[in-house]
């Protein structure tokens, strides 16, 4: 569509543009890489049925199945929200999973992870505010095709 001068009424694109892109990407594609590792490792070291007796010593049912769920949607959701598909949906599960880490493993430890205490929040924390940065970002990172949320 063409306003009266004949330039286009397509907004430009303006210099921080990709700039905003660029980071958005990079937060989306590093947060996502904490849970492709996590889960890559647990699988490596043998720990998925550890993690499933955890999780039934807190009235899972199923424990080890849940555990492998979690490992697999740590794995695949991980190199999916690196691609930069299903954002919002991802990100909001993962978040969700770190929450419940806090409740079941870290609030009792503190706030610090390391110095002044250990196995505390703080990482967590961190990783969630990644997630919640994502989620809102998602419009301005780049994506590898598909859908972006």
């Amino acid at each position: 569509m063409l306003h009266p001068g004949g330039a286009s009424m397509r907004p430009m694109a303006r210099p921080h543009d990709a700039r905003l892109s660029a980071g958005a990407t990079l937060v989306r594609v590093a947060v996502a890489s904490v849970f492709v590792i996590h889960g890559i490792t647990r699988v490596a070291n043998g720990t998925v049925g550890g993690f499933g007796g955890f999780l039934g010593s807190w009235g899972f049912p199923l424990g080890v199945a849940v555990a492998w769920a979690i490992t697999v949607t740590e794995i695949a959701g991980g190199v999916t929200l690196a691609m930069g598909w299903w954002v919002v949906p991802l990100a909001s599960w993962f978040a969700l999973q770190i929450a419940a880490g806090i409740i079941m493993v870290h609030a009792q430890n503190g706030w610090f992870v390391v110095g002044a205490g250990t196995g505390g929040v703080e990482y967590s924390a961190l990783i969630i505010a990644a997630l919640v940065a994502t989620a809102l970002m998602a419009p301005l990172g780049r994506h590898f095709g598909g859908s972006r949320y």
